[in-house]
């Protein structure tokens, strides 16, 4: 059995940010949760930042790459910072290059990073409809994270792990049964 593809795309215009370190903290627990439900899996990383100005129009390889990446991804973690109330430019740039409905189901933990707790809803109010548009299947709560808090950052993924993992490993075994061919 091929290894499960947990995609984390980052849409923070600075590489090797925190909202980065947070994703990969998330994708390690998708990783950590499939594992123990016998679907060994492994991790890549898509920092929207660096494909540049190939996000401003269509046909650009390294974007077509990445979107590639994510079409063959199992798992979607896609985490951005706050700005204006909302996900950054730079990731719709991306998004706005996947068709409606295309995802198919695709699994997708949406993730959300910012300075002011006035932003909470952000995360469920403006990027889980942007990715259910384009065919994504978010089976969990999103995940916010203050910047104050990421100290506590295992805490928080601990207890929001316990209750929402199930349902990621659960749409990953489906969609894993439906994909393989019948005996």
């Amino acid at each position: 059995m091929e290894p499960c593809r947990i995609v984390s795309v980052i849409g923070n215009p600075k590489p090797a940010s925190r909202t980065r370190q947070v994703a990969e903290e998330v994708a390690a627990r998708v990783v950590t949760a499939l594992a123990a439900t016998g679907y060994p899996a492994q991790t890549e990383v898509i920092e929207v930042s660096e494909l540049g100005a190939g996000l401003l129009g269509w046909g650009d390889p390294a974007v077509a790459a990445a979107l590639g990446t994510i079409r063959g991804a199992d798992v979607l973690v896609v985490a951005t910072p706050t700005y204006k109330a909302t996900y950054t430019g730079l990731l719709k740039l991306l998004l706005d290059q996947i068709g409606g409905g295309e995802l198919a189901g695709l699994p997708t933990i949406p993730v959300q990073v910012a300075a002011a707790p006035q932003h909470a809803l952000a995360v469920e109010v403006h990027l889980r409809p942007v990715l259910v548009e384009i065919g994504a299947a978010c089976p969990t709560t999103g995940i916010f994270v203050l910047d104050s808090r990421l100290a506590d950052l295992p805490a928080l993924l601990d207890a929001w792990g316990s209750v929402n993992l199930p349902a990621v490993s659960a749409l990953v075994a489906a969609r894993r049964a439906i994909a393989a061919p019948s005996a």
